[in-house]
C-alpha cells in the first residue's frame, strides 16, 4: 500500500513550501473576492442586476480569450515569474476595484477594465500553476504534490465562502476587495521567492504565437485520452452549469427551504471535496484515466435526486459523494497530464484542456432559464443527470480512457529539507 507519511516528507520540500502556500492564499483571496464584487455593485445608486452582469462578463470575456495565449507565455518564460505577473494583476485589479468603491468614484468603465485585467490575470496564471508543478517536484511525487495543492484549495475555498459574508457585513464590500488584492500581493510575492534553476526553465524554441498554438494543439489532439475527456468535459459543464447555477437554487426555493437549503447541498460538496483530497494520498489506480472517468458517472448523482424530488438530507449526501469524485478526477487528470505531455508543451496543452472544458459553460446557464419556464425546473434537472451519464459512458468507449496505465512507482529516498536542483542554483 502506498506510504502517505513517504510523501508527506514533500511539505518540507522549501519550494513547494512556497508554491502551497502561494496557492493556498491566492485561493482565499479569489473566494472572498466574488462576494465582495457583488454586492459591491449591487449596492451602487442606480445599479441592477444587469450592472453586475456586466462587471462579470468582462472578467469572463478576456478569460476565455486570452487562455491560449497564457499556455503560450507559460511555455517559453520562467513559470513562476508568469505566476507572480498573474498574481501581481490580479491584485491590481482588485485594489482597484477597491478604491472605486472606498471613494465612491464608480464608473460602469472604470469597473469593467478592472474587471477585464483580472481575466486577463486568471488566463496567464492557470496554465502556468499546472505546468509549475513537474519544475518543483520529482516525477514519483507529482500525485501527492497535486493532493496537497487541493487539499490547500479547497480548504481556502470553503473559508473565504463562510468568511466573505461576514466580512462584507462586518468592513464593507470596498475594504473586503481590498483584502483580496492584498492576498494576491501576499501570493505573488510568495511565487517571486519560488526560485527555479535553468535547468529546469523552458528552453523552447522561438516561434510566433501560432506556431506555438499549432504546436501545442498537435500534442493535445495526438493523445485520445486527452481530447475524448475535454470533449466530455465540455458537454458535462454545459449541464452542470445550468443545474449548479439556476436549476438547483430553483427547486431548493420552490420546496427544500430556500437559501439555506442549498447552502447545505453547496456546503456538502465542499466537504467532499476536501475527503476525496485525502482518499488521493493513497489512491494509486494503474489505469488513472479510467478511474477518473468512471468517477464522473455519480455526480450525476444531486441533480438526479433534485429532480426526483427526493429529501434534503439524500441530496447533500448526494453532493458529499460528488465532490469526492471530482477532487479524485482533479487529482488523476493534473497528474496523468504532468506524466504524459512534455513539460515544454504542458501549460499549451493545459490551456487547450482549460478553454475546451468550460467555454461552452454559459450556455448551459442561458439554457436553463427558458428549459425551467417550458418544462419545470425537475424534469430540467434530470435532463441535466442524464447528460451527465451519457457523455461519462460515452467517454469510457475510447481505448484512450481505458487502457492508458501510470508507470509503476518506485519507492525512493525522503525529500530533503531543500531540493537538490535548488541547493544548486
Amino acid at each position: 500500500m502506498h506510504s502517505v507519511r513517504h510523501d508527506l516528507v514533500l511539505l518540507r520540500d522549501r519550494r513547494f513550501a512556497l508554491l502551497l502556500a502561494a496557492r493556498t492564499i491566492s485561493v482565499l483571496g479569489s473566494s472572498f473576492a466574488p462576494v465582495a464584487l457583488a454586492f459591491g455593485v449591487l449596492a451602487l445608486p442606480g445599479a441592477t442586476p444587469t450592472t453586475l452582469s456586466v462587471v462579470l462578463t468582462a472578467e469572463a470575456l478576456p478569460m476565455v480569450a486570452f487562455m491560449l495565449v497564457g499556455g503560450v507565455i507559460a511555455d517559453r518564460l520562467p513559470r513562476n515569474r508568469v505566476m507572480m505577473v498573474g498574481e501581481g494583476l490580479n491584485a491590481a485589479a482588485y485594489c482597484c476595484l477597491a478604491m472605486m468603491m472606498l471613494t465612491g468614484w464608480t464608473p460602469i468603465p472604470g469597473l469593467v477594465t478592472a474587471a477585464a485585467v483580472s481575466g486577463v490575470a486568471t488566463a496567464i496564471f492557470f496554465p502556468a500553476l499546472t505546468g509549475i508543478v513537474p519544475d518543483v517536484v520529482p516525477a514519483e511525487r507529482l500525485q501527492t504534490a497535486n493532493a496537497l495543492l487541493g487539499l490547500g484549495t479547497n480548504i481556502s475555498r470553503v473559508a473565504g465562502l463562510v468568511l466573505s459574508g461576514a466580512a462584507v457585513v462586518l468592513i464593507g464590500a470596498g475594504w473586503s476587495l481590498a483584502v483580496s488584492g492584498a492576498m494576491f500581493a501576499v501570493a505573488a510575492t510568495l511565487v517571486a521567492a519560488l526560485r527555479l534553476t535553468s535547468a529546469e526553465r523552458v528552453a523552447a524554441e522561438r516561434h510566433s504565437v501560432l506556431g506555438d498554438l499549432r504546436d501545442g494543439w498537435r500534442e493535445f489532439s495526438s493523445r485520445q485520452w486527452l481530447w475524448v475527456v475535454v470533449a466530455q468535459f465540455s458537454i458535462l459543464v454545459i449541464a452542470m452549469q445550468a443545474a449548479h447555477g439556476v436549476l438547483g437554487p430553483l427547486v431548493a426555493k420552490e420546496s427544500l427551504g430556500g437559501a439555506p437549503a442549498w447552502s447545505a447541498v453547496l456546503a456538502g460538496e465542499a466537504v467532499g471535496m476536501i475527503a476525496g483530497i485525502l482518499v488521493t494520498l493513497r489512491l494509486r489506480p494503474r489505469r488513472p484515466i479510467l478511474v477518473a472517468t468512471l468517477l464522473t458517472l455519480p455526480t450525476a448523482l444531486p441533480y438526479l435526486l433534485l429532480g426526483a424530488a427526493a429529501p434534503l438530507w439524500a441530496v447533500v449526501a448526494a453532493a458529499v459523494v460528488m465532490g469526492v469524485c471530482f477532487d479524485i478526477f482533479g487529482v488523476l487528470w493534473n497528474t496523468t497530464m504532468q506524466r504524459e505531455v512534455p513539460p515544454e508543451a504542458l501549460s499549451r496543452v493545459s490551456s487547450y484542456d482549460a478553454l475546451g472544458s468550460l467555454m461552452f459553460g454559459p450556455v448551459g446557464l442561458m439554457l436553463a432559464g427558458p428549459a425551467a419556464i417550458s418544462i419545470g425546473p425537475r424534469p430540467a434537472l434530470l435532463g441535466c443527470a442524464a447528460i451527465v451519464a451519457v457523455v461519462s459512458l460515452l467517454a469510457l468507449l475510447s481505448p484512450g480512457v481505458r487502457n492508458l496505465r501510470a508507470p509503476r512507482e518506485e519507492p525512493g529516498p525522503e525529500a530533503p529539507d531543500v531540493a537538490p536542483a535548488e541547493a544548486g542554483a
